[in-house]
This record gives C-alpha cells, sequence and structure tokens, in this order.
C-alpha cells in the first residue's frame, strides 16, 4: 500500500522558499537501471508555457547530471527537519565513488517508472521540457559570475514540467 497521495498543484501550501531553500530538496533520476541523487538548494517552482514546472540547476561535475541528461524525468524529494543529516551526506559525498543511498539509508521507490524516496514528505514528479548552460555573458549582476562561479563551473538549467505532487498520507 503506498504511503503517499496525489495532490493537485493548487493544493501545494509550503512556501516554495521553504521547501526548496531552508529544507532542501533531493534530486532523483534513473540511469541504467541504477538511481542517484544529489542535494539542492537552489530551484524553484512556477508557471511556464501554461504548465506548472520546476526550475533545477546542476552543476556540470555532478555525477547526478548524467542521470537527468539520459532520463526524460526525474523526482524531487522534500523531507523533514530529522532527514538533514541524510541530506547533507547525500549533498558531500558523490555516487561515483560510493553507493551513498543505501549509506544513507533511504529507500528508493517508483511512480510512473521515476525514482523517488518513501521516506519523503513531498516528491514532485518532473518531466524535462528545456535545458540551457548559463552562461557569463548573461549575467546582469556581474557580482554573481564572480561569487558563484570562480571556477567557471556553471550550471544547467531545467525547467521541467510538474507531471505529478505526492504527499505523505
Amino acid at each position: 500500500m503506498s504511503r503517499f497521495t496525489e495532490i493537485k498543484t493548487e493544493e501545494l501550501n509550503k512556501s516554495p522558499f521553504e521547501l526548496i531553500g531552508s529544507d532542501w530538496m533531493l534530486i532523483t533520476a534513473e540511469k541504467d537501471g541504477k538511481a542517484n541523487a544529489m542535494t539542492a538548494s537552489w530551484g524553484g517552482l512556477g508557471v511556464m508555457w501554461g504548465k506548472n514546472v520546476a526550475y533545477t540547476v546542476i552543476r556540470p561535475q555532478r555525477y547526478t547530471k548524467e542521470f537527468i541528461e539520459s532520463s526524460d524525468t526525474f523526482s524531487l524529494s522534500f523531507f523533514d527537519k530529522g532527514y538533514k543529516k541524510q541530506l547533507s551526506y547525500i549533498g558531500s559525498v558523490s555516487g561515483r565513488d560510493e553507493d551513498k543511498i543505501s549509506k544513507s539509508n533511504l529507500t528508493v521507490a517508483h511512480e510512473d517508472g521515476t525514482p523517488y524516496f518513501e521516506e519523503a514528505d513531498l516528491v514532485i514528479i518532473c518531466k524535462k521540457l528545456y535545458a540551457q548552460d548559463f552562461k557569463p555573458e548573461f549575467f546582469i549582476e556581474r557580482e554573481n559570475d564572480d561569487k558563484w562561479y570562480p571556477n567557471k563551473d556553471y550550471h544547467k538549467l531545467y525547467i521541467s514540467e510538474v507531471k505529478k505532487i505526492l504527499k505523505k498520507i
């Protein structure tokens, strides 16, 4: 029996600023039958092209980027504050080097073939619509380039349709 129920986007009643910026999220995708996740505290939720969307950004060196690139869908999993230690661990260790998901004691589940975490309180299933690399010439506030990209490892922006929102029962 599923521990989640699907809710409509307009039923999401938590601030995206809190969800993403304070609580953090795990971005999870699958490639060749293996799931990988990364912790993120940058991104957003909104409306684009008449669809409810999520905005996610991933640096090129992140292993999870390979998984996002090879899949049409991915998930954003949000947890209660009791999981901060696991989220910090997943954000500081590469899946290239070890099986960080099993070491974090989190459980991968799937919704319509997209991996997410059973321990999450809220899950957003996303389908990629658009991707573009950040470029230094497009910074209007030049100090953001210097401050956030001293190594010139620019994020790739993904705009993805919110296909489903699952809330823990």
